[in-house]
C-alpha cells in the first residue's frame, strides 16, 4: 500500500510539475535567450577556474597544463605591496561604499522634493551624465585640471602668486582626487535607483502626515527614509560583495598610470594587471580573481546574515 501511495503522488507530482511548465511556457521562451546567453558567458568560463592551481601553457591548452597548486596564489601574500594594495583596496571602497550612499539618498530626497518635475527632470539628466562617460575621457580631463605646465588649477594658483604643485608626483593628493571622480561619475546612477523606490512610496502616507501636523523634515524621516531602507541595504550588501574589486579604469586610467603614486593608487587590480603584462602568467592573474570573487561572496553571505539577525525583512536572501 506504501509502494501504491509513493507511485500515485509522483504521478501527481509529475502530472503538476508538466502542467506548470506548459502553463509557464511562453514565459520559460521570452526567457530562453537571456539564459543561453547567461550560460554561454557565465557558467561555461568557470572551467577557467583551474588556471588559478595550474602553469598555464598555450600548447597543454587549460586542462592539459601542469598543477601547482597553491603556488599562484602567494605572489599576493608574498609580495612586499600586499599590504598596501589589500590596503588601498579595501578603504577606497569602504569610503566610496559610505559616501556614494549619503549623497545619493541627499540627491534622490532633493530631487522627489522638487515642485517642478521637468527641473527636476533636468537636473536628474544632469547628474547621470557623467555615468556614461570612459573612464579615459575623464582621465584627459582630470589631466587638464592638474597638468603641471598647462593644467587649470597650476594657472590659478600662478595667478594668485602661489607655487605651482606637480599632481601626477605627490601620492597624498591622490585619494581626495580619487574620491571626487569615482562620486562625481557614479553618484548619478545611484541616485537614480533610489529615485524609482521613492515612486514607489504611496502620497496616503504624506496626506496623513500633513493632516498630523509633520514638518517636511520628519516626513524625511519617518516615512521617506524608512520607505528606502530596503533599498539601501541591498545596493550595501551587493557593494559589500566588490570591496575587493576596484574600478580598473578609475586607478589606471585617471593616475595615467603614474609611478610615484602607486602607493596611493595601487590596487589589487592594477598590480595584477601590471604583473601579468610584466610576467605573462595567467594563472597568477586567475588566482588573484578567484581570491576576489570568493571574499566577495562571503562577505555578501556574511552581510546578509547580520541583516538577516538584526531586521528579517530587509535581507537579501
Amino acid at each position: 500500500m506504501k509502494r501504491l501511495a509513493r507511485h500515485a503522488g509522483g504521478a501527481r507530482g509529475k502530472a503538476g510539475f508538466f502542467k506548470t511548465f506548459k502553463k509557464n511556457l511562453p514565459l520559460t521562451l521570452m526567457a530562453l535567450p537571456a539564459l543561453i546567453v547567461m550560460f554561454l558567458f557565465r557558467y561555461l568560463p568557470m572551467s577557467g577556474l583551474l588556471l588559478a592551481f595550474k602553469r598555464f601553457s598555450v600548447r597543454k591548452g587549460i586542462f592539459g597544463s601542469d598543477w601547482v597548486w597553491l603556488d599562484n596564489f602567494k605572489f599576493l601574500f608574498e609580495t612586499t605591496d600586499a599590504w598596501v594594495i589589500t590596503r588601498n583596496t579595501i578603504c577606497y571602497n569602504v569610503l566610496f561604499i559610505a559616501i556614494d550612499l549619503i549623497l545619493a539618498v541627499a540627491m534622490a530626497i532633493g530631487l522627489n522634493e522638487l515642485l517642478n518635475k521637468r527641473r527636476a527632470k533636468a537636473y536628474q539628466t544632469i547628474f547621470m551624465a557623467p555615468y556614461f562617460l570612459s573612464w579615459v575621457v575623464v582621465s584627459f580631463m582630470a589631466f587638464s585640471l592638474f597638468s603641471v605646465d598647462d593644467g587649470l588649477f597650476n594657472h590659478l594658483l600662478a595667478y594668485f602668486g602661489f607655487k605651482g604643485v606637480d599632481w601626477y608626483s605627490e601620492p597624498g593628493k591622490w585619494p581626495f582626487i580619487l574620491t571626487f571622480f569615482q562620486l562625481w561619475k557614479t553618484v548619478g546612477y545611484s541616485t537614480v535607483m533610489y529615485i524609482s523606490s521613492l515612486t514607489g512610496i504611496s502620497n496616503d502616507y504624506y496626506e496623513a502626515a500633513v493632516l498630523d501636523g509633520a514638518t517636511k523634515w520628519q516626513q524625511i524621516k519617518w516615512i521617506t527614509l524608512p520607505c528606502l531602507k530596503p533599498m539601501m541595504i541591498v545596493l550595501t550588501i551587493l557593494a559589500i560583495g566588490r570591496i575587493f574589486y576596484t574600478d580598473f579604469g578609475l586607478f589606471f586610467q585617471l593616475p595615467r598610470n603614474s609611478g610615484p603614486l602607486y602607493p596611493a593608487t595601487q590596487v589589487i587590480d592594477t598590480y595584477v594587471y601590471r604583473a601579468l603584462k610584466e610576467t605573462g602568467n595567467v594563472g597568477m592573474a586567475a588566482a588573484a580573481s578567484l581570491y576576489q570573487s570568493v571574499v566577495g561572496f562571503l562577505l555578501v553571505v556574511g552581510a546578509n546574515l547580520v541583516v538577516r539577525r538584526i531586521e528579517p525583512d530587509s535581507a537579501l536572501f
